[in-house]
């Protein structure tokens, strides 16, 4: 469909974390999806984002099926319908967005596809924000070098989640960026937390009122353990790792000051 996820994009090559399982790769403008079919969700994410040449463009696009994969291999529209499940853009609509008008606007069409949606509880607080804003957050630290970031986002597909409609709604969602920074490729790794929005008993889907989406700084070499992901390069760039933090260490979010770069 397009020309995907550039491993070389950054000045140092990072190629996709890739799973132990089997995975289709579907390629996007500028973003690459590796969906796990036994799942019917992606097991990783990437796309380039060059932050000079981003665009605010108009939201267009409908969410769609992917003609490549079949369709009961999706999690496509009968999951998200008559309950509190938003359909989660994992690469965000506006990543791709960037240069010639014309290629930014069919990437952040391309977005609307379903193997880049993944089911999140409905509603939005600080949190939610909080997760929404890294890419931004971390563009603005990278303006003084490269500008140029790669972000990997996916669920962190656990035997633990719960089964809604043929599928199992992922409890945490994972995020790593990464940068070129003046001593080199850089990363950093978080985790959202959706388990107190989550509750399917009886097949029914709810989110309890006094529940709240976490978020949380953590090591990529943890990301990598609960996930099972080949993380590459991102493993030595972690900023955590370089000041010494512990890899099970989950620092939780409150606010952008609170992120370590």
């Amino acid at each position: 469909m397009a020309d995907g996820y550039d491993l070389d994009f950054l000045p140092t090559r990072v190629a996709l974390p890739r799973p132990t399982q089997d995975a289709t790769e579907l390629t996007y403008p500028r973003f690459t999806v590796l969906l796990d079919g036994d799942r019917r969700l992606a097991a990783v994410t990437g796309v380039n984002i060059d932050g000079a040449l981003l665009r605010e463009l108009p939201r267009t696009g409908e969410w769609r099926l992917d003609p490549r994969v079949e369709a009961e291999l999706q999690t496509g529209p009968a999951v998200y319908a008559r309950n509190d499940l938003d359909r989660g853009h994992l690469v965000r609509r506006r990543d791709p967005g960037w240069g010639d008008v014309d290629e930014a606007r069919d990437a952040t069409e391309a977005t609307f596809f379903y193997p880049n949606a993944a089911p999140q509880a409905a509603g939005f607080n600080q949190s939610k924000e909080l997760w929404l804003g890294l890419e931004d957050h971390v563009i603005e630290y990278a303006e003084a070098t490269d500008q140029r970031i790669s972000v990997f986002t996916a669920p962190v597909l656990g035997d633990d989640d719960p089964p809604y409609r043929g599928i199992r709604i992922p409890l945490l969602f994972w995020k790593i960026a990464a940068w070129q920074a003046p001593e080199g490729l850089s990363s950093a790794g978080f985790v959202l937390d959706q388990s107190e929005l989550v509750d399917t008993p009886d097949g029914l889907l709810a989110a309890p009122p006094l529940g709240a989406y976490r978020t949380f700084q953590v090591a990529v070499a943890e990301i990598a353990r609960v996930t099972g992901l080949d993380m590459g390069p991102l493993l030595d760039a972690d900023v955590l790792a370089r000041q010494g933090a512990r890899s099970p260490d989950w620092t939780r979010l409150t606010e952008a000051a609170d992120i370590v770069l």
